[in-house]
């Protein structure tokens, strides 16, 4: 994880359209209310929200970390005894997985008016916080930008064996591989797997495949933006024989990944909760992600992502129901073809 840069917050009043306490709190100061955030994000930027959560409000959140579908099945599997009160994560079918429970409450109103609709759930049960997006980075020597595939579907092709590198057991890939599910079809997603099982070469990590196409050990790679991003901030020891490709035009491989934010529906403080989850996604916290080093883009309150990355708008991508993306689904189908 990279170092979080410190935002500082301003004591302020409480957030507009928010209550000030839920029926089982009625009266509590908030000094005395302690949510629990099922942290599924990077740590420092769940530290960050936190931290300026309680700074404007009073309302202590302890943190608890975990990778998306470890703290999804937990929250599953606890049901009505989870003690978490707000769950985030770094994708999307880890909250559809929560959804799918019927374990979160409704968002309020005024929470989901500051996000676009394509980057929240269809159901209205959670909310996009952050998003990253799909990129296809490779090493400007070994695969010029002449030789680039123009589809991430093209990657399952014989051409492609043995020329780029993929994370499947990685939450983010899996991601990917939903969205190609859900816009293609069952079918076609089947049989782009199996391709992408007989060509890739199989790395642990994005930071991994991105030091391995730089290092010319493989051409190209499928990664997340932000670990170039970040990689570039710090000087680019580890990409700077790299480029990113974007496929846009509504590819699969345009696919932007949103990080979801709920209030589960078992919270012991649910006015409280919803109050995190607005600040999260409100202004002051998306300002937070945006001057992070964690890079990710900004989905909430019309704030802008950092300046270095290329615009949302810019990079084309495919709309998809992200209640549509069946993470437990994909880990079967990459089980069947073998790529876990």
């Amino acid at each position: 994880m990279r170092r979080l840069l410190v935002v500082a917050v301003v004591c302020a009043t409480a957030l507009a359209a928010c209550g000030s306490g839920s029926d089982s709190d009625a009266g509590t100061p908030a000094g005395d209310v302690a949510l629990t955030l099922y942290n599924a994000q990077h740590e420092e930027v769940g530290q960050a929200w936190a931290d300026g959560f309680t700074a404007k409000t009073g309302i202590k959140v302890e943190v608890r970390n975990g990778s998306d579908f470890e703290l999804a099945n937990q929250i599953a599997a606890e049901g009505a005894a989870s003690p978490a009160d707000v769950f985030i994560t770094e994708n999307s079918p880890a909250m559809s997985l929560v959804s799918s429970k019927d374990l979160f409450a409704p968002v309020e109103a005024a929470t989901k008016a500051q996000v676009p609709a394509q980057y929240s759930s269809s159901k209205g049960d959670w909310v996009g916080v952050a998003a990253r997006a799909t990129v296809f980075i490779h090493n400007t020597t070994t695969l010029p930008d002449a030789q680039l595939p123009t589809s991430i579907m093209d990657l399952a092709k014989p051409e492609w064996k043995g020329r780029f590198g993929v994370s499947p057991s990685g939450a983010d890939f899996q991601a990917i591989v939903s969205a190609v599910y859900a816009l293609e079809g069952d079918a076609a997603g089947a049989a782009w797997l199996q391709g992408v099982k007989d060509n890739a070469k199989v790395y642990r990590g994005n930071s991994t495949i991105m030091k391995a196409v730089n290092a010319g050990e493989v051409p190209a790679g499928v990664i997340y933006h932000y670990y170039w991003y970040g990689d570039q901030a710090d000087g680019g020891a580890n990409s700077k024989n790299t480029k990113l490709a974007y496929f846009g035009n509504q590819d699969p491989g345009a696919f932007v990944s949103v990080s979801g934010g709920g209030v589960l529906k078992s919270s012991k403080h649910i006015a409280e909760a919803q109050q995190l989850l607005a600040y999260m996604s409100g202004a002051e916290g998306q300002k937070t992600l945006a001057d992070s080093a964690a890079l990710e883009y900004t989905v909430g309150s019309g704030v802008a992502a950092n300046s270095a990355l290329k615009p949302l708008a810019e990079l084309g991508a495919p709309t998809v129901d992200l209640n549509a993306l069946n993470g437990p689904k994909i880990v079967e189908e990459m089980q069947r073809v073998g790529l876990l």
